[in-house]
């Protein structure tokens, strides 16, 4: 019931947000229509960085306990980190190119972060693909898990100390972005609709992972047999 709750929150809210970025927000006056992309960009990039969040602590929780449960929530936050954290990437290059002219630049070291943030959830995936051992696959990935959160503050920060040129002040920051009421608006539901969306689809990734190992024990239950 609660997650069909949050699947019917999440298409209302999506919906509203599409309308309000869409129709209600007005046209940036130095962007223009490019600029709506900054409604998408920023709200999945900060579910990518809650995915690291979230995997970095379900690191730490397995490290300390050594339950399987957290290496489970550690795998699905992996999972969501290379969905998010890449998507908002890429939709990052897609608004750099009409605004600064390049996809991507080198000498910006919040992209370089960026990327290696992706990169992180990336070896993370594939390291637990490839290590048949359960609790060794646990225990190295879980050190790619920790990376991953450490990377995230850095990765905020290092916009208030170096300034590339390439990245707009920081609109979600202690003292505001200063964004006209109408664009204010649109963002705020927009990343609102994508955090019950995240919460929607996490729940339902959670249930599943839950079978899947299951299934896993049973199989190894038989082939002891």
């Amino acid at each position: 019931m609660g997650q069909k709750i949050l699947g019917i929150a999440a298409l209302i809210l999506m919906i509203t947000a599409l309308y309000l970025i869409f129709i209600y927000a007005g046209v940036d006056a130095q962007q223009g229509q490019p600029f709506r992309i900054f409604y998408f960009h920023v709200p999945i990039l900060l579910m990518g960085y809650l995915s690291a969040f979230l995997l970095g602590a379900a690191s730490i929780a397995y490290l300390a306990t050594g339950q399987s449960k957290w290496d489970r929530f550690g795998a699905i936050s992996a999972e969501f980190g290379v969905l998010f954290a890449g998507t908002g990437t890429m939709s990052g290059m897609m608004w750099a190119k009409p605004i600064w002219g390049k996809y991507w630049v080198w000498w910006d070291p919040r992209l370089n972060l960026q990327l290696i943030l992706v990169l992180l959830f990336v070896a993370y995936v594939m390291l637990r693909a490839y290590l048949p051992n359960p609790e060794k696959r646990a225990t190295l990935s879980s050190v790619f898990g920790i990376l991953a959160m450490l990377d995230v503050p850095i990765n905020y920060l290092v916009i208030y100390f170096i300034d590339t040129k390439q990245h707009p002040g920081p609109v979600v920051s202690p003292g505001g972005g200063g964004t006209d009421k109408d664009m204010a608006i649109a963002f705020s539901v927009s990343a609102i609709a994508w955090c019950v969306t995240y919460a929607y689809l996490f729940s339902h990734r959670l249930k599943i992972a839950r079978v899947e190992e299951e299934v896993e024990y049973l199989e190894q239950t038989v082939r002891a047999l």
